[in-house]
């Protein structure tokens, strides 16, 4: 269950299970089931957020990273995605007419019959390296004071590895080589997908897009700045720089 943007947990930080709804489901409410396995999750949206609870609490979906396994943050965030999609989705992009839920993951037009399913903007992210230091940039749109990997949205008509080359060229001005697929993670803030590459530095100095960027330089192992936290998959890209 979710609640303007936070996740309903249990006091014992677990995703609420049984046979019956923890907190009440009202007419209104649509109810939409996740398969994993053989288990069916159903989620929906709260009128309003659950305060006082001695069993429950709710919290941002970034932070029940922090007592969430693994599966049920990934879970919890297609959650989210789908209740993203769905407030997002009231009408027909086509005709503009109502829409309505088909499957579980799909919906199509009351009026022109068509067919609609979640969409995700795929981003690529990569860590460079120069000898025994790695490019570290401060993006304008953190909301801390942390300095993470290049990184940015693929577009329409080029490959992920282009997309790569050209992050790099745009917002560092420098070129890259031997360019590697390492990693991707779902990333519900809303809906993304991060694909993680790693790559050497080739050539060129250092020129921040100031638009997009407040700082970024090479950074060795005893001078790191705050990083990303556990959560991303530009933190699991400097641990595993740094052999953690």
């Amino acid at each position: 269950m979710y609640c303007h943007g936070d996740i309903l947990l249990t006091t014992e930080g677990s995703i609420p299970s049984g046979l019956e709804p923890p907190i009440a489901i009202q007419p209104w409410n649509h109810v939409t089931t996740i398969h994993v396995g053989n288990d069916d999750y159903h989620i929906f949206r709260l009128d309003n957020p659950v305060q006082d609870n001695p069993h429950y609490y709710m919290t941002g979906l970034r932070k029940s990273f922090q007592v969430l396994s693994q599966s049920d943050y990934q879970l919890a965030g297609k959650g989210q995605e789908l209740l993203y999609w769905d407030t997002n989705t009231k009408y027909c992009g086509c005709c503009g007419a109502p829409m309505k839920w088909n499957t579980e993951i799909s919906k199509h037009c009351t009026e022109c019959g068509k067919e609609w399913w979640p969409q995700l903007s795929i981003a690529i992210i990569v860590r460079i390296l120069r000898d025994d230091k790695i490019l570290l940039v401060h993006s304008r749109s953190f909301r801390g004071q942390y300095y993470g990997l290049v990184a940015g949205f693929v577009e329409t008509g080029e490959t992920l590895e282009e997309a790569v080359r050209r992050e790099c060229r745009e917002e560092t001005g420098i070129e890259i080589k031997d360019l590697k697929y390492f990693g991707s993670q779902p990333w519900p803030y809303p809906c993304g997908l991060m694909v993680g590459f790693t790559a050497q530095y080739a050539e060129g100095e250092i020129h921040l897009q100031k638009e997009e960027l407040a700082g970024g330089d090479w950074f060795g192992r005893d001078n790191l700045p705050q990083i990303p936290d556990k959560a991303s998959i530009a933190r699991q890209l400097i641990d595993d720089w740094l052999g953690q």
